[in-house]
C-alpha cells in the first residue's frame, strides 16, 4: 500500500509551510488594514470625531456597532467566567481553611488522648512493680 502513495518531500513540506505563512499574513494583513481604514476613528478623542469628521455612513455604523457589541460579549463571558473561577477559588480556599482546622482539633485531641494513655500504662506499671516487691517482701519473710 505504501508503494501508491507518494512520499512527502522536503520541498512539499516546506511549500505547504510557505504557504500557511502566507495565509497567516495575509489574514494579519487584513485585519491591520481593517482597523487602520474602519475602525482607527475610534481611536480619536471624542471631541474631535464629531467637530472635524464627517458623518459615519449606515454601513460604517453597523460595522461599529457590530464590533461594540461582540467586543462587549466576549469580554461579558470572560468576566463572568472569571468572577466564577474566582468564587469558587474562594469557597474552596474556605473549605481547606475549615478542613485544616478539623483536621488540627482531631490531632490535638489524638495527642491528649496518647498523652492520657502513657500516663495510665505508666501508672499500672508503677502498681504492678509494687505488687511485685510487696509480693517478693511477703516471700522472703
Amino acid at each position: 500500500m505504501n508503494a501508491m502513495r507518494p512520499e512527502k518531500t522536503e520541498t512539499t513540506e516546506t511549500e505547504t509551510v510557505d504557504s500557511d505563512l502566507a495565509a497567516v499574513t495575509e489574514v494579519e494583513a487584513g485585519i491591520r488594514d481593517f482597523v487602520r481604514n474602519d475602525i482607527a476613528y475610534l481611536r480619536r478623542p471624542a471631541a474631535a470625531a464629531t467637530t472635524d469628521s464627517p458623518p459615519l455612513d449606515p454601513s460604517a455604523e453597523a460595522t461599529v456597532t457590530n464590533v461594540n457589541s461582540l467586543i462587549q460579549r466576549v469580554a461579558g463571558t470572560s468576566l463572568g467566567e472569571i468572577e466564577n473561577l474566582i468564587s469558587e477559588l474562594e469557597s474552596l480556599r474556605d473549605l481547606l481553611h475549615a478542613e485544616g482546622q478539623r483536621v488540627q482539633r482531631e490531632i490535638s485531641g489524638y495527642a491528649q488522648l496518647s498523652q492520657a494513655a502513657m500516663k495510665s500504662t505508666r501508672m499500672i506499671a508503677d502498681n504492678v512493680a509494687q505488687w511485685k516487691r510487696a509480693a517478693d517482701g511477703l516471700r522472703n519473710s
